[in-house]
């Protein structure tokens, strides 16, 4: 079945909403079986990329473990046919009490009504 633009676009919202409640398994809902997910930073091109779902499960919980307090606010989705992007600023707070406050990209790419590859991108911006 193909998916519009409104589809995607709510699918991006349900995932944002779950990124800000820390829920693992509303994220993991929204991920397609064979998914990947390329981190903000990492020693790789594209960062850091964990491949399929106990990687992305494993990469999507370490984000919580590195910030526990973070949120993905101001939210904008744009669709585009099986393509996507989510702007946001990220706020966070690491257990040695730096924090981070910068806008960010997440882009897209969906597959059979799910998310297929999740490309996160954040303003390197010194700690607060």
């Amino acid at each position: 079945m193909n998916q519009s633009n409104q589809d995607y676009l709510h699918l991006l919202e349900i995932f944002n909403d779950a990124w800000n409640r820390h829920d693992i398994e509303a994220l993991m809902n929204c991920m397609a079986d064979d998914c990947v997910f390329h981190g903000v930073a990492g020693p790789e091109l594209l960062g850091r990329t964990f491949n399929g779902r106990d990687e992305v499960r494993k990469g999507f919980t370490l984000a919580w473990e590195t910030f526990p307090d973070a949120s993905w606010t101001e939210g904008e989705h744009f669709v585009s046919g099986d393509r996507g992007a989510s702007e946001s600023t990220f706020r966070g707070t690491k257990a040695d009490g730096s924090r981070v406050e910068a806008r960010m990209v997440d882009v897209f790419t969906f597959k059979d009504g799910r998310i297929a590859v999740k490309n996160a991108y954040r303003k390197d911006r010194p700690a607060l």
